[in-house]
């Protein structure tokens, strides 16, 4: 005997660039540049059954559905869109209980001289993940990733356990060096999301950079900590940091000194530390982590 497990399905990485049009000649558009990504689930077991799609709002739909948005709602935060969209799923589908939506959110600076012109700002992603439940309300993540940081010293890994398969020596003094993935859990669904994002963006830079740095989890913990300590909105931090090594050349062949000056950056293998930081009084997460 076999029985139909948790499901969802929806449309994957809907590509969408929305203009905000300048309100007079001579003034200034801006850009949201957004990857979507929907997800439903309910009342489905039919399809999955015995093939009756009655319930099953089309994939296509969906996609177009987050175009029509785009339109209709304007340039928002992505948190708000979000929060729009799923609850528009949920509300107006009697078989969809439960409503996800991913989004990526690629940044543009204006370049000066002009109203209309961009350049794209590849520093990092910023990224939101809303859920809405009929019966448990509604969460909202908000994240970055792909935000690369670099300490060249203030940074050392020594005190480690030693067996006979560990070669790395005491590092007292290393380049620190990760490609951020942070996701934080809002208090409420209803927040200044520009303002929140900004504040949690700035605490964790300011916290990699100030922070005397003894192994990556220890780094890991100040970030979490400063969010959630300078962003009242965020109670809840989970970080991904792998560990860019950098690791010195040995430039000894050639006569050369090197004295912290010139590294090999390898991409793989690499460590991977990740984690949670908390507030004490953080609620519970409920379908946030959905």
């Amino acid at each position: 005997m076999v029985q139909l497990g948790a499901n969802r399905y929806g449309k994957a990485e809907v590509r969408v660039v929305q203009v905000t049009r300048a309100a007079a000649p001579g003034g200034k558009d801006a850009i949201r540049d957004w990857n979507v990504s929907t997800s439903l689930s309910g009342d489905l077991a039919a399809t999955h059954l015995t093939g009756d799609n009655s319930s099953v709002l089309a994939t296509d739909t969906q996609k177009n559905t987050v175009y029509a948005f785009a339109k209709k709602l304007g340039g928002i935060e992505p948190e708000a869109f979000g929060l729009e969209l799923a609850r528009h799923f949920v509300d107006t589908q009697s078989a969809i209980s439960r409503a996800r939506i991913a989004i990526e959110e690629y940044p543009w600076t204006p370049i000066s001289g002009t109203g209309h012109s961009f350049a794209r700002a590849g520093q990092y992603t910023r990224t939101v993940v809303v859920t809405e439940d009929s019966e448990l309300g509604r969460s909202v993540i908000g994240g970055i990733e792909d935000l690369i940081v670099l300490n060249t010293t203030g940074s050392e890994f020594s005190g480690f356990p030693r067996d006979e398969y560990t070669t790395l020596p005491d590092a007292k003094d290393r380049m620190l060096a990760t490609t951020v993935s942070a996701r934080w859990r809002l208090r409420a669904a209803d927040a200044d999301w520009a303002a929140v994002f900004e504040a949690a963006k700035a605490a964790l830079l300011a916290a990699f950079a100030q922070t005397y740095s003894y192994s990556l989890q220890q780094a890991l913990y100040a970030i979490g900590s400063d969010i959630v300590t300078t962003v009242p909105d965020i109670c809840e931090v989970r970080l991904a940091l792998p560990n860019r090594h950098h690791f010195l050349v040995d430039l000894a062949p050639f006569g050369l000194a090197n004295a912290n000056e010139v590294y090999y950056a390898a991409d793989r293998p690499y460590g991977l530390i990740e984690g949670t930081v908390l507030a004490d009084d953080a609620p519970d997460a409920g379908i946030a982590w959905w």
